[in-house]
């Protein structure tokens, strides 16, 4: 079975204030604020603003089963008439847990890796949650650096924490743009193996 490489990875917060378009070339808005589905994970919609440095919020907000595109310039929707009020996506949002910034990350060892800054997702059809961008911890070896760690599957969130195979530390990369690389190599290298990395020698 082949990896595939994943589609163009953007953080969370660089998609407030991209405009939300129509397929006819109408802006309706930008977006505000990302709202995730922690325990899917995925992008589960978007609160809005107006268009215009003193537009305020609105009262729509737009669904990711409405959003026809998620591109590197422009949220695709087919019409204005696919947004929908407030609610619809208040409930993830409350719902989200701790898979939002400031959370830690922990392994499955026990040891705290960094503290997360942002989410990372892939635009495409699902939008789905691929990694965080965090301050990594003097465990990691790059003490108060930025680090982008892959994550495979739905993230595993307890309370504030997001716990992670110790494993998967070793796929961290610095750069935003590196981690596609990171997340086709842990792709291809399938799931960690319980106790096959850094197990305790006894005599």
């Amino acid at each position: 079975m082949t990896a595939s490489v994943p589609a163009a990875l953007m953080s969370a917060g660089d998609l407030t204030k991209r405009p939300v378009v129509t397929l006819g070339g109408e802006a309706v808005a930008q977006v505000k604020d990302v709202v995730l589905d922690g325990a899917g994970g995925r992008i589960a919609g978007f609160t809005l603003a107006g268009r215009g440095l003193l537009s305020g919020p609105l009262r729509k907000s737009l669904p990711w089963a409405a959003v026809h595109a998620l591109g590197v310039d422009a949220v695709m929707i087919t019409s204005a008439e696919v947004l929908e009020g407030r609610s619809a996506v208040a409930s993830w949002e409350e719902a989200s847990g701790g898979l939002v910034r400031g959370a830690r990350v922990l392994t499955d060892r026990g040891v705290q890796v960094g503290t997360v800054l942002d989410v990372v997702v892939e635009a495409g059809c699902e939008g789905r949650v691929v990694g965080v961008e965090m301050t990594s911890t003097e465990a990691l070896g790059r003490h108060g650096r930025k680090v982008f760690l892959p994550l495979c599957g739905r993230p595993a969130m307890t309370g504030d924490t997001l716990l992670v195979p110790a494993q998967d530390t070793e796929h961290a990369v610095e750069e935003l743009g590196e981690l596609s690389t990171a997340l086709w190599r842990k792709r291809l290298a399938g799931p960690p193996v319980p106790g096959a990395a850094g197990e305790e020698r006894t005599s």
